[in-house]
């Protein structure tokens, strides 16, 4: 593995409607929602959910795009997923994960198993969808 003090600290999502999708990401995901109460009071421009301790997601309200504005081209990027996002779970987590959609009725794809990722090859791996169509890989490591 390369040691490197780089870290991932953000992942901007596009979602409709952020209160939403904090709670989808909150109840069925099982993250954390951040600033979701001052977002709600507008004092806060969008919630966002904790992944750990130095990772978030901010879930950005679509409708913000026009005022994209720190780069050429960025206000058109809304609607414009990334491939996925991929969530590395130890392996009691990754199983309550799978339930929690499973029982909120979200589609999961087959687990796959030995796929390549930051750490080597995971033991076993799925992948669903937020409400918005952003599309999450889950994972464990052995």
């Amino acid at each position: 593995m390369t040691h490197s003090s780089a870290r991932l600290d953000h992942v901007v999502l596009w979602v409709r409607d952020p209160v939403a999708a904090a709670g989808f990401y909150e109840k069925t995901v099982g993250l954390e929602p951040l600033r979701l109460a001052g977002f709600e009071a507008g004092r806060a421009p969008f919630p966002s959910v904790r992944i750990n301790d130095e990772t978030i997601l901010d879930l950005m309200p679509a409708d913000s795009a026009p005022r994209m504005t720190m780069l050429a081209g960025a206000s058109e990027s809304a609607g414009h997923p990334v491939n996925h996002v991929c969530l590395s779970l130890p392996e009691a987590q990754f199983d309550a994960l799978r339930r929690r959609l499973e029982d909120a009725s979200v589609p999961v794809s087959a687990v796959s198993h030995g796929s390549f990722g930051a750490r080597g090859r995971a033991e076993r791996s799925f992948y669903f969808q937020d409400p918005d169509g952003n599309v999450f890989e889950a994972r464990h490591y052995g």
